[in-house]
């Protein structure tokens, strides 16, 4: 009998230490940095794609909604966006009878949501199998494994189910925007002279926003060559401030200068450098905001979420706006009735100028993020750093909004109006967006 108790304890110790063993792969795989990557790849992927702003403002609502969806079956406290999102349905719940890990299913519904969204799918394909290896190198079960993938493409599939209804696919073959001949009117600007980049997004599916013209900007001051004209003096003042920009607002505009493809001319050579878009640099401070906040995996989710909705929402309706004033951009204006020899700091974008994309997304952008993580919360900017620019600190998201919007009168791109105008449109968005969008049960905002 004396040994009966000892070999007892020895078999029940054995038995906790296997669970605890068969359990490891919980803490090693249930963690938000494999959310963060798997938004990354997404961006490298369409830097290396060259997706222009808009497109990639779709492409990240999409594949972030995949994701928060997915991570949001195992808690009460989240909130589904089904039946908040336009022409959202509820998503596919996981087989309760079988165990999987949240992070490789959300993982998985981001990757393979993402894939028929870009071009380069082998990247996103190879990057996949990657992460997979981690997975399996957890000691997660091979039937965890296998269930965390088909419910992860459960989710996928009916993410592009509800995107291939948004209109996109029709836009892309309506005719291209004709240039106008009046002398009022967006024209191609040099080096590339660029066609305009999608003359009809106002067509899109909205995300949560009633319509494009819902947040409807003032129209843009009339053009006119008069010297004592409003439009006149606005393109002054961009003539001026380049001409006088100090070092530091170079910096600026080129630290938020966003552009996807800069088209370099060096003689007879002309080559093309690739960077993140807006929306690329905003879901990036968030990546940055996460990890300073210590968010797990699903604070992480929702975060990129919430913020990629607004954002595609925001470029819905400011390119309704810029393709239906049409306005003229500083470079083409100043180099006609100013000075001919007259360069902007920044490549201007090929598209119309009214109102600022950037000054609209990331004053829609800050509004979100306030809500979620504070109105104080202070970060570094180390977006930038991979494009070869020095890391920016900033006191609050108001900030660093502010900052991205004056950036476009010192990059020489955007009159002050369109600036103006732009970060109203987008506080407006944002804050429809803080105020309807619910994710939480409790309200989630906090000072971090």
């Amino acid at each position: 009998m004396k040994h009966t108790l000892p070999l007892l304890y020895t078999i029940i110790l054995l038995c906790l230490g296997v669970n605890c063993s068969a359990q490891n792969w919980k803490v090693k795989t249930e963690r938000a940095e494999y959310i963060h990557r798997a938004i990354k790849q997404v961006t490298d992927v369409m830097v290396y794609d060259i997706y222009s702003p808009p497109v990639t403002s779709r492409t990240y609502a999409y594949v972030s909604v995949a994701g928060y969806e997915t991570l949001i079956q195992n808690s009460e406290n989240y909130l589904s966006l089904a039946g908040q999102l336009h022409g959202l349905t509820p998503i596919p719940v996981p087989d309760k009878d079988k165990e999987y890990s949240p992070a490789l299913a959300a993982v998985h519904a981001i990757l393979a949501t993402g894939k028929p969204l870009v071009i380069s799918e082998e990247r996103i394909g190879s990057f996949e199998k990657a992460l997979f290896e981690e997975f399996k190198a957890s000691g997660m079960p091979a039937e965890v494994f296998d269930y965390s993938l088909v419910y992860g493409q459960q989710v996928a599939d009916h993410i592009m189910a509800w995107a291939r209804k948004d209109n996109y696919k029709n836009t892309r073959s309506l005719p291209q925007y004709r240039v106008r001949n009046d002398a009022a009117s967006w024209k191609p600007t040099p080096p590339a002279y660029i066609k305009a980049i999608e003359p009809h997004w106002n067509r899109l599916r909205t995300f949560l926003i009633d319509s494009a013209e819902q947040f409807k900007p003032v129209p843009p001051p009339a053009f006119s060559t008069d010297t004592n004209s409003v439009f006149y003096k606005d393109a002054l003042q961009v003539y001026t401030q380049v001409k006088g920009n100090t070092t530091e607002q170079i910096d600026i505009a080129k630290f938020w200068d966003c552009n996807p493809f800069k088209m370099n001319v060096r003689g007879h050579v002309m080559y093309a450098t690739k960077k993140i878009s807006p929306n690329g640099h905003w879901m990036n401070i968030t990546r940055l905001v996460c990890q300073k906040a210590d968010a797990d995996a699903l604070q992480s989710a929702e975060a990129y979420a919430a913020l990629a909705v607004t954002l595609a929402d925001c470029f819905i309706s400011c390119w309704d706006e810029k393709y239906r004033s049409v306005v003229i951009r500083p470079e083409t204006y100043i180099n006609q009735y100013i000075d001919p020899t007259w360069l902007p700091v920044l490549q201007t974008p090929p598209f119309p100028e009214y109102t600022s994309g950037h000054s609209v997304v990331s004053s829609g952008a800050s509004v979100m993020l306030a809500k979620l993580f504070g109105q104080k919360f202070s970060f570094a900017d180390s977006s930038e750093v991979e494009f070869g620019l020095p890391v920016r600190h900033f006191a609050s998201f108001l900030e660093a909004a502010n900052e991205a919007a004056i950036s476009r009168l010192y990059g020489g791109i955007h009159y002050m109006p369109a600036i103006k105008y732009g970060q109203e449109e987008g506080f407006a968005i944002g804050g429809y967006f803080a105020e309807r969008l619910r994710t939480r049960r409790e309200k989630p905002a906090k000072e971090f």
